[in-house]
């Protein structure tokens, strides 16, 4: 389909016109003003852009994998060489959208080996072939619950990512859907009491973290216990924690999203990310995405083709699951990639190296006289109360070449002082020992 772009200053007031406008401005009236003042420089030449661009680049700071301390959703892992050497072969790298499926079998196949390894990890039955990151995932779940349901208030726990619970405002405000938060305890767990308390007639979903923000690992059998069979059960996962915990779809989960970084992904200055999405078979028609399936040609032979595909560019509008445009399959393919070469041994031995290396670290500090914020079982990452003025030292921790445990004020304002730390496989004893000689 041929579609023609207006250029022309001439063409573009025409089209204005058309619609009964006098500006481009005026397209973007309903648009919530969030910044002013932009100071926008006048156009430069290329030269003088490279030049500003490399001295800007100078001040990155760069760390060693080993000091690196932070977490948050966003995790460094050693990647084997020949995960990246074979996810940039240029025929992946540059294949888009499979849409003809007797010459794309290749990367229908990466794709479908990708669902069902995520599915395997999960303990869910059916995941599509990737959303754009962990927060706009959760955010389609909270939709695809109430598509399930017709119910329009969401339960989502506090100790959820903030920045998922923002992203997820952002999706379901515009549509009417409420999202209330959950408190939890002195575990750093999802508070049962005040989930009960807050179960109404109008309840659609029941979103917690697994482990949650602050690292904790949820009970979900409880959890799921407190609700009420028609409620929609959400989990938001760390996919390297599901190798040694019990899988979600084994504790009642009906949807379990997440980020899928951790999955053979450097973090890459933020991005990009990978969302993963796996639900129950009876769902799968109100599930956003693509899903590729296998089957047979007429001679018998094994192939893979979309079996189901509800974005808005393949079916019409009203019908669509998800106005999502693309998909990250690039990044799937390199999960898919990593999880086939480290295998369900290397999967575990880097969730036990990275949850011994946390713990480590929490009992050394605890001897320290820091004391850890919650009492609640935790994974490879834990809030513990850091002293006066972390923020500052953690500014100075960086100038000596480590990106220390986060300060949580910036995101949660009454964690003032308190820190994330974050330990992965490539966090060494030495290490971390140098990290405890600056507490």
């Amino acid at each position: 389909m041929h579609r023609y772009i207006p250029h022309t200053p001439e063409e573009i007031n025409e089209m204005l016109k058309e619609i009964g406008i006098n500006s481009l401005e005026d397209l973007y009236v309903g648009v919530p003003r969030t910044i002013d003042d932009y100071n926008l420089e006048n156009g430069k030449d290329e030269f003088t852009v490279k030049k500003e661009l490399i001295n800007l680049s100078k001040e990155n700071k760069l760390f060693e994998l080993e000091n690196i301390f932070a977490g948050a959703g966003t995790y460094y892992h050693f990647i084997p060489t020949v995960v990246e050497t074979l996810a940039n072969n240029q025929r992946f790298v540059t294949a888009y959208t499979p849409y003809q499926a007797e010459v794309s079998q290749g990367t229908l196949q990466s794709l479908f080996e990708y669902q069902t390894m995520m599915c395997e990890l999960t303990g869910m039955e059916v995941a599509n072939s990737s959303m754009y990151d962990g927060a706009t995932a959760l955010a389609e779940a909270m939709l695809m619950a109430v598509r399930i349901n017709n119910k329009t208030k969401i339960l989502a726990a506090s100790s959820i990512n903030p920045e998922y619970l923002f992203t997820s405002r952002t999706y379901c405000t515009p549509q009417n859907i409420e999202i209330q938060e959950i408190k939890w305890d002195e575990n750093g767990e999802v508070d049962i009491n005040d989930l009960k308390n807050k179960i109404d007639s109008n309840t659609s979903a029941v979103v917690v973290g697994y482990p949650n923000f602050f690292g904790i690992i949820e009970d979900l059998k409880k959890i799921k216990e407190a609700i009420p069979e028609n409620i929609i059960f959400i989990v938001v996962s760390e996919p390297i924690s599901l190798s040694i915990l019990e899988a979600p779809g084994k504790l009642g989960a009906d949807i379990v999203v997440g980020e899928g970084q951790a999955l053979g992904i450097t973090p890459n200055f933020g991005g990009p990310g990978i969302g993963f999405f796996t639900t129950l078979e009876k769902y799968v028609r109100k599930m956003p995405g693509r899903i590729i399936g296998e089957t047979k040609d007429v001679d018998g032979k094994k192939g893979y083709v979309m079996i189901l595909q509800t974005r808005e560019q393949h079916i019409r509008r009203a019908r669509a699951t998800s106005n999502i445009c693309s998909n990250h399959a690039l990044m799937a393919l390199t999960n898919a990639i990593y999880m086939s070469v480290m295998g369900p041994s290397g999967l575990k031995k880097v969730a036990k190296m990275s949850y011994n290396a946390a713990h480590y670290l929490a009992k050394k500090l605890e001897e320290k006289g820091y004391k850890l914020t919650f009492k609640g079982p935790f994974f490879n990452e834990f809030v513990f109360n850091a002293g006066e003025n972390y923020y500052e030292r953690w500014k100075k921790l960086s100038e000596n070449g480590i990106l220390g445990p986060l300060p949580l004020e910036k995101s949660l304002p009454n964690f003032k002082n308190k820190a994330l730390a974050c330990c992965t496989e490539v966090n060494t004893k030495e290490s971390i020992d140098n990290l405890l000689r600056h507490f």
